[in-house]
């Protein structure tokens, strides 16, 4: 079995990171594993804890038009370097908590998307050193305001609402470069979104090393590697999955800011 590493919050407020057994089971370490963690002699069942996202960055820095195609549904072209954007870390949603649809928002869209964490402080590296910097990898969904996106000059305001950039529902280690991401709204049986990570423009190795000439990345920062083609939109009370081969699913339902939530392993598993 791979290894799923996880952040959980136990029953007694306790925020810790382990990893998931196939009894839903968690191991807890004393660290977070990026930072020389290991593991202890606690177990938690699985009554006991509570998912959160599987990291806690200091910043999360997205890539915009990644895929070609998605870049031609945005009536756009690739461009000739990588496209980056800064999401808060306020975005950050645990796997199976809402997407609210904030009031003043009128098209509330989808993107989903492979993410890499960051092991280490990384700052002016090649590609080639970029792969011993990638510590692992999880699911996001980069829910975007559409109508604000397209009406504003830049992106920080359509991207940055709380709640929006669900992550997990855990890291692995390694995904295979020709996994699957494929995107799901409520009960339809074909994906909205369907494709394989080597059709990005530019891999991850690459997109860690071109960011950490501008910034330096630090361990647990998150890298959103941009949404192919099939991005849609959402209204309340929508369910949508964000799957990626190798790694598992992150679901989310959309609500209303003021919609009380209930956590259930039915959302996450």
């Amino acid at each position: 079995m791979v290894d799923r590493f996880v952040r959980v919050q136990t029953t007694a407020g306790q925020v810790c990171y382990g990893t998931l057994q196939l009894n839903r089971e968690v191991i807890v370490w004393d660290a977070a594993p990026w930072l020389h963690g290991q593991p202890t002699p606690q177990v938690l069942r699985p009554d006991a804890y509570q998912l959160l996202a599987p990291c806690s960055p200091s910043k999360i820095v997205a890539v915009g038009r990644n895929y070609p195609k998605h870049a031609a549904e945005m009536g756009s072209t690739v461009p000739t370097e990588p496209l980056i954007f800064l999401k808060p870390p306020t975005t950050v949603q645990a796997p199976g908590a809402p997407i609210w649809y904030p009031p003043q928002v009128g098209q509330l869209d989808y993107e989903g998307e492979l993410a890499v964490v960051i092991g280490e402080r990384t700052r002016a590296c090649t590609p080639a050193e970029a792969l011993s910097h990638i510590w692992g990898y999880t699911v996001a969904n980069d829910v975007t305001a559409r109508d604000i996106q397209q009406r504003e000059q830049q992106w920080t305001r359509s991207k940055g609402f709380d709640t929006f950039c669900p992550l997990g529902p855990w890291i692995v280690r390694h995904v295979a470069s020709d996994a699957r991401l494929q995107t799901f709204v409520n009960d339809a049986p074909q994906p909205m979104q369907s494709a394989t990570i080597d059709q990005m423009v530019f891999s991850p190795a690459k997109l860690v090393s071109f960011i950490s000439y501008v910034m330096t990345l630090l361990p647990g920062d998150v890298i959103l590697t941009g949404t192919p083609e099939g991005i849609g939109s959402l209204k309340v009370g929508d369910r949508v999955r964000v799957e990626v081969e190798g790694i598992g699913s992150l679901v989310s339902i959309v609500t209303t800011p003021e919609t009380p939530w209930t956590p259930s392993l039915e959302r996450i598993y």
